[in-house]
């Protein structure tokens, strides 16, 4: 008997790894709806308030793209508990305790988001790969363009580190 019969017999395929994937990414997408408006509130600059603020917004359509993806499959639309998340969101408002009205604050906020973001960039990437081979082909756009979203939010964030706020806090 060959591996991959071994574990399509136990319904351990490729097709469960991406509804559990989904899961995973779904539960993180509102984790981040909850967490942003708190960094947003704390971040000193107004351009890192509105980078979190406009990144709020666009995590809300991203949950309706995972619900429609979960339709899509023909699968209930829910999260599934990803401690990678929890302990990045924890290290997050570590940064915010540790850091608060310094000038130190807005740079580890940005690092923070910026490991959230990198997260989410290969969950995506991973996701519509197997969308595309799972012959989902639908879901690919939608999570194409979430992936998109998430890049173009982590140049963002690079461009407003590297331009200003980390020289501000050095």
């Amino acid at each position: 008997m060959t591996k991959q019969s071994a574990s399509t017999k136990q319904g351990k395929d490729l097709n469960t790894l991406f509804y559990e994937t989904l899961k995973d990414i779904y539960f993180t997408e509102k984790q981040i709806l909850r967490a942003l408006p708190k960094m947003a509130k704390t971040a000193q600059s107004d351009e890192v308030r509105q980078a979190f603020e406009k990144h709020r917004d666009q995590t809300e359509q991203h949950v309706e793209r995972l619900d429609e993806v979960f339709e899509i499959i023909g699968k209930p639309a829910r999260g599934k508990t990803c401690e990678a998340i929890n302990g990045i969101i924890e290290e997050g408002k570590e940064i915010m305790e540790d850091f608060a009205e310094t000038d130190a604050l807005d740079p580890g906020l940005i690092a923070a988001a910026q490991a959230v973001e990198h997260y989410e960039i290969s969950r995506y990437g991973t996701l519509k790969t197997w969308a595309s081979q799972l012959g989902f082909k639908e879901a690919v756009p939608l999570l194409e363009a979430t992936l998109a979203e998430e890049k173009k939010t982590d140049e963002l964030l690079s461009k407003l580190a590297t331009e200003d706020i980390n020289r501000r806090a050095a």
